[in-house]
């Protein structure tokens, strides 16, 4: 059985090729260069370590390891990294491999992104790039059932993160989210808009606020919340880095805070104390590579992403 880090990631034969186990001793330096060892160097010249290169990709630290010594031995040996405290750091041999480990990479993925297109098959991971309200409000609709439900076939992989996922590298298959890159070839379609107000915990006469981080004051819910602050004074009684920690304690009773509609009206310790907010509201699109837009399972998601918003539309504008 292999190590759990060498276990490929269920439904990863829809997503990407799975990298196969290194070759034994040093087979590849006399045979044809192997895409699989390509990408582990261009995974540890962008992470800076051994580790970091093995999330990214989903084998462990010591593959990684094995297969970055491949690729230096096909040619001639020296190292390609600096190995320092701080972790591996290219140096002037290996910036020199960058340009066409990169041009590599562009015409695999490509051919990757091709074949999965080409499956006709209604199963597998669909792995999504979502914020944190996109992923909770994707996660709820899970629950629905009937023709509108998600085929039974696909396994929905949701990925929350600040930043987009690189779709042309195909960290995930599709994206919702709110900003949507501004270039790349890909395909963005408006599904929806989130409407948010402020909550407090019901009978609490807390009037401090409950909002984001120093590091989050460009946020627009941030910016609105300070703005309220100067202009009619009050305290700030948490900073919280991301939206389940602020909802924890409005509903604790800890202060008031932005939250969107579709999560806190239909929470019972909630009351409402405005009207949806429409300078802060947030607009989201789904986002796909142009090469996988067609793919089934892809377009499968994308179909049920555009019903969940159409059939929550009520709830998602705070409409009651």
């Amino acid at each position: 059985m292999p190590p759990l880090d060498d276990t490929p990631i269920p439904g990863a034969e829809f997503r990407r090729a799975v990298l196969p186990p290194p070759t034994n001793g040093t087979g590849n330096a006399a045979g044809a260069m192997d895409w699989d060892d390509v990408r582990v160097f261009l995974a540890v010249a962008r992470h800076g370590s051994l580790r970091a290169a093995g999330r990214a990709l989903g084998l462990s630290q010591p593959t990684i390891g094995r297969r970055l010594a491949l690729f230096e031995t096909t040619f001639g040996g020296p190292t390609l990294f600096d190995r320092l405290p701080e972790g591996l750091r290219l140096n002037a041999a290996g910036e020199q491999l960058v340009p066409a480990a990169e041009g590599v990479e562009r015409a695999a993925l490509m051919l990757e992104r091709r074949r999965a297109a080409a499956s006709p098959e209604l199963c597998g991971t669909v792995r999504v790039s979502v914020g944190e309200w996109a992923a909770g409000f994707l996660a709820r609709c899970l629950s629905d059932s009937g023709p509108t439900a998600l085929p039974a076939g696909i396994t929905l992989e949701l990925v929350e993160s600040r930043q987009t996922a690189n779709l042309a590298r195909r960290e995930a298959d599709l994206a919702v989210r709110h900003h949507p890159p501004e270039s790349g070839d890909l395909y963005v379609a408006k599904v929806g808009t989130f409407a948010c107000a402020v909550y407090r915990r019901r009978g609490s006469m807390s009037d401090a606020w409950v909002t984001y981080t120093e590091e989050q004051a460009h946020y627009a819910t941030a910016r609105w919340v300070q703005q309220q602050i100067d202009k009619n004074g009050g305290a700030v009684a948490l900073r919280a880095s991301n939206c389940m920690m602020q909802l924890a304690a409005i509903r604790a009773g800890s202060g008031r805070g932005v939250l969107p509609c579709y999560a806190a009206d239909d929470d019972p310790l909630l009351e409402r104390l405005t009207s949806p907010v429409p300078e802060i509201a947030a607009e989201y699109s789904v986002i796909v590579h142009r090469d996988l837009r067609r793919a089934v399972c892809v377009r499968a998601v994308i179909d049920w992403v555009r019903r969940a918003f159409v059939e929550q539309r009520d709830a998602l504008a705070g409409a009651r």
